[in-house]
């Protein structure tokens, strides 16, 4: 678990996204840390040049969805990175390990695929608390940290 405050960064070293469009998919489940996170990210990205008509958000159901939604935003908007945004709770069962697993190997193949970044902003915490202390509370946000790895990224494209 991190240990540092996620929402800190050197805004001067962040390139300017007022020529970039970012998505963001977000998942439902867990509404109250999903929801802070795209908060988070969406500050971010404004604060550094994004544009707000150049952000669009998608809901899906749940973090395994994360994928899909990811894939089809890629294929029928034009994007310079997105951001899919979950959160997984570890439970009594095998469970969390699949759409773990799952979704890590989803979005690294969205990345490998298509050539636009896709960045993985998906909490696996032990416990709720966890969760809630990195989507705004004691360990910032870390939808900014994503936002941040997403202009990061489109500027990557440009060269």
């Amino acid at each position: 678990m991190a240990t540092t405050n996620l929402s800190i960064y050197d805004k001067t070293t962040i390139p300017n996204a007022k020529n970039f469009r970012f998505g963001i998919v977000v998942s439902e489940w867990n509404p109250e840390i999903t929801e802070n996170l795209y908060l988070g990210a969406k500050e971010a990205l404004l604060e550094n040049g994004a544009l707000e008509k150049n952000i669009i958000k998608w809901d899906v159901p749940g973090s395994f969805e994360l994928i899909y939604g990811c894939k089809k935003m890629i294929e029928t908007q034009k994007l310079d990175a997105v951001i899919a945004i979950g959160n997984v709770i570890q439970g009594e069962t095998k469970h969390f390990d699949f759409v773990c697993e799952g979704v890590t190997q989803g979005i690294k193949d969205l990345n490998i695929k298509y050539d636009i970044p896709t960045i993985f902003c998906v909490l696996t915490d032990n416990t709720k608390q966890q969760s809630l202390d990195r989507s705004g509370g004691k360990h910032g946000n870390k939808g900014v940290e994503c936002a941040i790895a997403a202009i990061k990224m489109a500027a990557l494209r440009e060269i």
